[in-house]
């Protein structure tokens, strides 16, 4: 008879996001992890089969987090340009308010990852793909509501926030506290300023 598993895999994929975002996928070991997870090695490995599995659910689940995260950020009523501006506000300061400055997961996956591995460089695309159509729509929105100026491509404009909002994410990691804040604030008066 099969001994039950002593530790549930949902929260050992949160614990482990929280050890790559921190460390990065290169530098965290399988020993990292068990000791994070306070699991064997032998349940790291027949759970989740290697390091590298477990790393793309956690990055899965980053995804589907930070996406969900800035969906219902934007899905909100009042003038479009308002709600843009508050999240992106509020991303900022989420990201200036980390002590460790981790930035965000994906970004960190591209730099450190594109290169050499597709998988995780598709999912990031994925990641990208559904930002740029959030933002996109919320173009759209405020351009059906006469916020926005319907010649201008929506497209385009939800690229270039795309664009503003992983700038952002590196901008924050190395940011000092005071000047990151005012250097972000620009960039956010500056991307929904040229809507």
């Amino acid at each position: 008879m099969a001994r039950p598993k002593e530790f549930d895999p949902d929260l050992a994929v949160d614990q482990a996001m929280e050890v790559f975002w921190r460390k990065g996928y290169a530098a965290t070991t399988p020993q990292d992890l068990v000791d994070a997870l306070g699991i064997g090695k032998g349940s790291l490995y027949n759970t989740f089969g290697s390091k590298r599995g477990l790393f793309l659910r956690a990055l899965r689940r980053y995804r589907d987090d930070q996406t969900v995260a800035l969906v219902a950020a934007l899905d909100r009523s009042g003038p479009v340009r308002e709600r843009l501006y508050e999240a992106l506000l509020a991303l900022a300061a989420m990201d200036l308010a980390d002590p460790d400055r981790r930035g965000c997961l994906a970004v960190n996956t591209a730099t450190a990852l594109a290169s050499t591995d597709p998988e995780a460089t598709d999912l990031v695309r994925r990641m990208l793909d559904l930002t740029e159509q959030a933002l996109t729509a919320l173009v759209e929105e405020g351009q059906r509501a006469g916020e926005i100026a319907g010649d201008r491509d929506a497209a385009a404009l939800g690229s270039l926030l795309m664009n503003t909002v992983v700038g952002m994410r590196v901008v924050a990691r190395v940011a000092e506290s005071g000047a990151g804040a005012a250097r972000l604030d620009r960039v956010i008066r500056g991307a929904v300023g040229a809507l």
